[in-house]
């Protein structure tokens, strides 16, 4: 039997192309698979069909959109990710996803290599790869485009001469990643950080400065899983396809960050994340409400460090099973519901009630029925600043 190589497929000029060059470089027949994490597009049966006219000896499609919102951005809903405090790693959620699935081929297939698409100089071959590597440890990893010098030009004359069932148009001068969670614009006049976004790189978000009527939205949550909607209950990936269809009206979730990559250099990204970004600004203010403040305290450093870990490929290390463990149980009480205006680019909470609250009105209240023992103040703070005290007498002294 012939060596066999499963490809990560997309049904662009890339990946088409990559199925007969893979199979040219190596000898091995190509097994394409495609996987739809909400990226839209292409029906995948048309995909699939694409791949074998170029090549491939198996094609295979998933429709992997509720797992990839219930497996892969719901954790990060709850986790509270966001890279430099600002990307909710929308891409970086994908490649586990997809791993996941390509793993699974080459298992079913027999198949000893697994290959990606990706350059030499992003993030995604190390997303890609350390996730292959994790799930199936004897399988090898190829990408044309670097260790085959498969450059765009070559690709075209590629296409161009085995007479490719795919269309060979000028390409686009940004590179698009988009799934359900967002989507990521680079490149083109964009690597100038001087340079402003223009309006014509945005498709999730309308322009936050265009004058429109304010959108309220209650979101519920149930142990930090968003279940409905305005009381009309939902499942993970309708919040995040009904908040992307409303909060992206409002130019809700529009990123522009220059980014640290794992492979130690920086970029300039372009994001948009509308439902990403008004479910964890609500999933947040209900853990303010509903979490306990060492709790809390403690949770922000493992968001931070998750979705580093996240961020760098290492979905499927021990360190993130770990952290995914403390989150699991730090969102036990993460139950109720948040009220938000929707506007203008942002998404400001206005309302919070949680059956879980740790909110007591008689404690907070300045007003008569104040619970609160204010004389016990007195001699708490005397006791907690002790050894500030002390301290600073022998510092006088020095």
């Amino acid at each position: 039997m012939a060596e066999r190589v499963v490809l990560a497929y997309s049904g662009g000029l890339d990946t088409s192309v990559a199925i007969g060059w893979i199979a040219e470089e190596t000898g091995a027949e190509v097994i394409a698979v495609a996987v739809d994490v909400g990226q839209g597009g292409e029906d995948l049966d048309v995909i699939r069909k694409r791949a074998l006219a170029c090549g491939a000896v198996e094609a295979e499609v998933a429709d992997a959109r509720d797992e990839f919102a219930e497996e892969y951005c719901l954790p990060a809903i709850r986790a509270n990710a966001l890279y430099m405090d600002r990307y909710p790693l929308v891409s970086a959620l994908s490649r586990p996803a997809i791993v996941k699935h390509l793993v699974a081929a080459a298992e079913k297939h027999g198949a000893g290599t697994v290959a990606h698409g990706c350059t030499g100089k992003g993030n995604d071959q190390v997303r890609f790869e350390a996730g292959i590597s994790a799930l199936g440890p004897d399988l090898k990893c190829i990408a044309p485009v670097r260790d085959y010098a498969m450059t765009r030009d070559r690709a075209i004359a590629f296409c161009e001469e085995k007479n490719l069932p795919i269309a060979t148009t000028k390409k686009s001068p940004y590179s698009i990643d988009q799934n359900v969670f967002g989507r990521a614009v680079e490149t083109g006049f964009l690597e100038d950080i001087w340079n402003a976004p223009i309006e014509d790189i945005y498709e999730y978000t309308a322009s936050p400065a265009t004058p429109r009527e304010a959108d309220e939205v209650v979101i519920s949550f149930r142990a930090g899983v968003p279940v409905a909607i305005d009381g009309r209950p939902v499942t993970v990936l309708q919040a995040i396809q009904q908040l992307n269809e409303r909060a992206g009206a409002q130019g809700i979730g529009r990123i522009d960050i220059v980014e640290d990559r794992l492979v130690g250099i920086k970029s300039r990204e372009v994001y948009e994340a509308p439902g990403a970004i008004a479910l964890i600004t609500a999933h947040q203010e209900l853990e303010n409400v509903t979490v306990e403040r060492e709790l809390a305290r403690y949770k922000r450093q493992v968001e931070q460090r998750w979705g580093e870990i996240v961020y760098d490929g290492l979905w499927f290390s021990p360190l993130k099973r770990a952290l995914d463990g403390f989150i699991e149980e730090a969102n036990q009480h993460v139950t109720g519901d948040i009220r938000m205006t929707l506007h203008a680019g942002r998404a400001v909470v206005t309302g919070r009630r949680s059956e879980e609250s740790l909110y007591d009105f008689n404690l907070a209240t300045y007003d008569s029925g104040d619970t609160f023992d204010q004389s016990k103040a007195q001699g708490f703070i005397e006791i907690f600043g002790l050894s500030s005290k002390i301290a600073a007498r022998r510092d006088l002294q020095a």
